[in-house]
Formats: C-alpha cells, sequence, structure tokens
C-alpha cells in the first residue's frame, strides 16, 4: 500500500508512529480494540484501521456525535447526560463501559469534548476520555487544549486517545 493510500501524510509523523506502536502492542497481547468517538468523529477508528497487517486487531468503533446516539449505541443514561453534560467524566466513562458491553472483550477508549467553536457555556477545547479494559477499571482523562481550532483539537485528542491505549495495553 503506498504512503497515499493512507493517513499518513495529513497527519503528524508522531501520531502515525504511535498508532502502529499501539496496534502492535495490541496483537502482541491479542487485545481487541474498540472505539466510542463523539468530537472527532471517527478519526481514531479511521487512524487504528489504517496500518496494513494490524488493522485486524480493531474490533469495532461506534461514531456517538448525538446525545441520541449516545444513549441509544452504548446505553449511556440519558438522565447522567441531562445531569453531567455530554463533555463530562462521567459520560465519558459511561461511553467507554457501553462500547465494551457490545463488545464483550478488548481494550475500549472513549472521546467526547468541545472541538470547536464552542457554544455560550461550552470550553472550547475540553474534551473528557476513557480508557480501560473489559470488565476492568476505566481510566479518565481531562485535557484543556483551548481553541486550536477543530483540527487542531482533533489531532490532539487522538494522540491523547493513544497514549491512553497504550497504558491500557501495558497495564
Amino acid at each position: 500500500m503506498s504512503e497515499t493510500e493512507t493517513l499518513d501524510p495529513i497527519l503528524p509523523p508522531d501520531l502515525a508512529r504511535n498508532a502502529r506502536a499501539v496496534l502492535d502492542l495490541a496483537c502482541d497481547r491479542e487485545m481487541p480494540l474498540i472505539t466510542a468517538e463523539s468530537c472527532t468523529g471517527g478519526l481514531l477508528s479511521a487512524l487504528l484501521t489504517d496500518v496494513p497487517g494490524r488493522s485486524h486487531i480493531f474490533e469495532r468503533g461506534f461514531v456517538v456525535y448525538s446525545d441520541d446516539a449516545k444513549c441509544d449505541l452504548l446505553a449511556v443514561d440519558r438522565a447522567q447526560i441531562e445531569r453531567c453534560g455530554a463533555v463530562s467524566r462521567e459520560v465519558a466513562v459511561a461511553m467507554a463501559r457501553g462500547a465494551l458491553q457490545r463488545s464483550g472483550h478488548g481494550i475500549g477508549v472513549a472521546i467526547t469534548g468541545f472541538a470547536g467553536p464552542g457554544g455560550e457555556g461550552d470550553e472550547e477545547g475540553l474534551v473528557h476520555f476513557a480508557c480501560g479494559p473489559f470488565n476492568g477499571e476505566i481510566a479518565h482523562r481531562e485535557e484543556h487544549f483551548g481553541a486550536i481550532g477543530r483540527d487542531g483539537v482533533r489531532i490532539a485528542a487522538l494522540a491523547v486517545a493513544l497514549d491512553m491505549m497504550d497504558n491500557a495495553l501495558r497495564a
């Protein structure tokens, strides 16, 4: 496969390298990868399926941009979204758990945030992440990337998600 057939030309080199490292580790551990993405709109899933010879370890991805999708596809409690907000620790953890429950195994990562521009009361660049194994502890991380633009936030979010997946695979 040529480089023009992959995302490599449009991504920072370290991001593609980190994705390959996560995929290599997941393959070595025979640990399927599952994603639940909101503000990244499936970019992490695309990145994880972009590496020839390694993409088979990616099992499934959920793009749950709306609150309805989070509830319908991942069984996130609507009352929790109303109480905490869709961009919150609680919802990120619920998204990761929901994705893992749908899969029944593996390492799951969830991303929910405001890529920008934010609406009234929304902090542009605020992103919550949750990652962990099926039936295991789910780690949370909150990042404040700032007003670096939608693409900037999304790329920064991919880097954090890959880091969290790497940590979960090494635990």
